[in-house]
């Protein structure tokens, strides 16, 4: 997912709109973006993973659900599997005692939709599921600054900052309030990850006006060349796999064996 533009006129401000990406796992172009002192800057942050967890409240069978499920993963030395579905395209991590862990989500309403949609699944191959302890764990955001950065003099004058060269490219960036972890690097490009969505955005409003004066001038153009034969055809086909034609599925059970009672829509079916 990625925002329609958070607008910094060189202090504060932002404004966070929901966008939808124009085909799901390819990669999110960035447009470039000039940085006049007279006009607001205006920066789009890419949503790339929400991670949640929640319970079933009852033991799996994992070796059953291996033989009996579809799209699913087996991995015995490990003592878990992985379950997979299209809508939204996430992946699960299933455990013998219930708890469940979902991956690969753009949103926080798409990671519990894709989360009832496996308890949906793990509910037809008999099991007596209860969809409880939902909680986002994890948001991954990215975005890109129009100018380079002198991280070196960033770290030494923050000392929230922590910077190791040997061992990491980028600066750790630590904030409490709201609660999120930047990785900053002198390309001008910031990683974020906070336990929510709204945090992605207030933490780029405060690490903004922090980072801007260690300005190292405008970003260089890439000079990697791109083979517009080969990525036409690697666009198509992600467009064949997240376009895939339905099956036919029956209807899921009644959400009355389910605490959360929210409704679903009748595609929750689909794997």
């Amino acid at each position: 997912m990625m925002a329609d533009g958070v607008v910094l006129p060189h202090m504060m401000q932002a404004q966070f709109q929901n966008g939808t990406p124009a085909v799901l796992g390819a990669p999110e172009v960035i447009e470039d973006v000039t940085m006049p002192e007279d006009e607001p800057l205006n920066i789009s942050i890419s949503i790339s993973n929400v991670v949640c967890t929640f319970s079933t409240k009852c033991h799996l069978n994992l070796k059953k659900i291996a033989m009996e499920g579809s799209n699913v993963e087996y991995h015995r030395q490990h003592g878990m599997l992985n379950m997979r579905i299209r809508r939204p395209y996430t992946t699960a991590s299933v455990w013998s005692s219930g708890k469940i862990t979902c991956t690969g989500a753009l949103t926080e309403e798409d990671a519990k939709i894709a989360a009832r949609r496996f308890a949906r699944k793990i509910q037809k191959l008999g099991y007596k599921v209860k969809f409880s302890n939902f909680r986002i764990v994890n948001v991954l955001g990215t975005c890109a600054l129009p100018f380079c950065l002198n991280i070196t003099n960033f770290s030494r004058e923050h000392k929230e900052a922590s910077y190791e060269p040997e061992l990491h490219p980028g600066v750790t960036y630590r904030i409490k309030d709201p609660k999120a972890t930047l990785k900053i690097f002198s390309t001008g490009s910031i990683t974020v990850t906070a336990p929510r969505v709204a945090n992605i955005q207030s933490a780029i409003e405060f690490i903004f006006p922090l980072v801007e004066r260690f300005n190292a001038g405008p970003r260089a153009e890439s000079t990697v060349s791109v083979n517009p034969e080969k990525l036409k055809n690697k666009n198509r086909r992600i467009a064949n796999r997240v376009h895939k034609p339905e099956l036919e599925v029956e209807d899921y059970e009644s959400d009355s064996d389910f605490e959360d009672s929210e409704d679903f829509d009748s595609d929750e079916s689909q794997d």
